[in-house]
């Protein structure tokens, strides 16, 4: 199984220097980072007060972005089930592959 294609994929993380350290480590390209914050910025997550860290990896050939965010508020709600987008690891993120289907829980 091989990834295809990858545009753009945004994950939330409690420590963005590390999370950085570790994709660069990986082999993926820090292409920029810096805060983030404003009515622009609220409308694309869809939240109100948003601010955030953000640092823009990429793959070494170029073609897929990673975007790690840490957010500085609005706070988030841990263990929520309905929790909103600034919740580090939520929603849950699986990757499927033809040869390995899960069932949804």
């Amino acid at each position: 199984m091989t990834i295809q294609r990858m545009e753009h994929v945004g994950i939330v993380v409690d420590d963005l220097a590390a999370a950085t350290a570790f994709f660069v480590e990986l082999g993926l390209k820090l292409q920029g980072e810096g805060p983030v914050e404003g009515g622009w910025v609220d409308r694309v997550v869809g939240l109100e007060g948003v601010r955030a860290e953000i640092a823009m990896v990429e793959t070494p050939d170029g073609h897929g972005r990673l975007e790690l965010t840490k957010f500085h508020a609005p706070s988030s709600r841990r263990g929520d089930r309905h929790a909103p987008g600034n919740t580090p690891g939520h929603p849950p993120c699986r990757i499927r592959s033809r040869r390995h289907r899960r069932r949804r829980r």
